[in-house]
């Protein structure tokens, strides 16, 4: 057999259904599906039983223990050559699995990934969220929008690997967040070949509302210093971005509150003699806003026009924020515990992160 997909899954039965029918339309038919329960309180395997006759399809169901050793209990359990690892929040384009394999047909490849993005089905707050995960104003397009780059990190969203590598380097980590950039890491160490398959791209829905979404951002910061711990040299100045940003949020804050406090005071009663203090009250308000205000409106115009929607557009500015200052705050108590104070490797939100 040539591919094996593994999908891992907690607590998501309707978006399992969308992916296995998604599947039913691969225009190349060389595979199996290994939907691999995680332990979930609200089971997907009815929704599975419906594929029996449409797939060759495998379901399972373990104790929770993340979705990195969720994954690893799929692939020992597979038959491909090559394993294909997908969230269970993806649906498929019908040419997908016609693209991967035209791709190693022409050049082989032993890690490999693709895009995502946002269907027209899916609510305003996904499709912010998308453009908030993929857009190059948030740092997120760096992620994998070139045809052209040095080296390539496959992400779980949409990775693909050959059966034996993956066996050699041990699977997934224990990181519940991160792993995927963990693997990839020992992907490239282990002298293989990765690469981006620009035209194997998918529909993925991420987070369905603001909140899940900071937790989930909050929780990458972290993961981006414990692989740092683990990885000196796999920290770039890219992944420092979201971290200035968030000072420089701040900073900025704080001043234009300055500037407006002042200028609250002013107006009650002479703290400064001459003419200028309305003048230096307006400057600290604009210094602190304007820069803001630029990047906001950069979003809404850039998000706007992509999506063809003013609302799309106010949503892509409020999770553009919470992509940087979520993942931002993330990494610096991540590096304020982790370096600082040389505590070991943790997560947030982990009793209540899905809900």
């Amino acid at each position: 057999m040539r591919y094996s997909f593994i999908v891992p899954v907690y607590n998501r039965p309707d978006e399992v259904d969308e992916l296995l029918q998604s599947l039913t339309k691969q225009t190349c038919g060389d595979f199996e599906v290994l939907v691999v329960e995680d332990g979930s309180s609200v089971p997907c395997k009815y929704v599975v039983e419906k594929y029996r006759t449409l797939l060759d399809v495998h379901y399972f169901n373990k104790p929770n223990s993340g979705p990195g050793q969720t994954r690893n209990f799929g692939a020992e359990r597979s038959k491909g050559e090559y394993l294909l690892i997908l969230d269970s929040d993806c649906v498929l384009p019908p040419g997908y699995l016609a693209a991967v394999d035209e791709e190693l047909r022409q050049r082989p490849a032993d890690a490999f990934g693709g895009p995502d993005c946002a269907h027209s089905s899916f609510s305003p707050i996904q499709k912010a969220i998308n453009y908030a995960m993929t857009s190059f104003l948030t740092t997120g397009g760096i992620r994998g929008g070139k045809k052209k780059m040095d080296k390539f990190f496959p992400r779980s969203f949409n990775m693909g690997v050959r059966a034996d590598v993956y066996k050699s380097l041990g699977g997934f980590s224990d990181m519940r967040f991160g792993e995927d950039i963990d693997f990839s890491i020992r992907v490239l160490k282990g002298g293989y070949v990765s690469r981006l398959f620009s035209k194997a791209w998918v529909w993925h829905k991420r987070r369905s509302n603001f909140r899940k979404f900071f937790k989930q951002v909050y929780n990458s910061g972290i993961a981006r210093i414990n692989l740092y711990k683990k990885y000196p040299d796999s920290l770039k100045i890219v992944h420092l971005l979201p971290a200035v940003f968030t000072i420089g949020v701040v900073f900025l804050s704080l001043v234009f509150f300055s500037g407006l406090i002042f200028l609250g005071i002013t107006l009650l009663q002479d703290i400064i003699p001459g003419d200028g203090k309305m003048q230096i009250a307006m400057a600290l308000m604009c210094i602190g806003l304007l820069p803001l205000l630029l990047f906001s409106l950069l979003v809404f115009v850039d998000a706007s026009v992509q999506n063809k929607s003013v609302k799309i557009g106010i949503l892509s500015t409020i999770a553009s924020f919470i992509q940087l200052v979520g993942y931002g705050t993330g990494f610096l108590a991540a590096w304020w515990k982790r370096c600082v104070w040389n505590k070991g490797s943790f997560s947030a939100f982990e009793k209540n992160f899905y809900s």
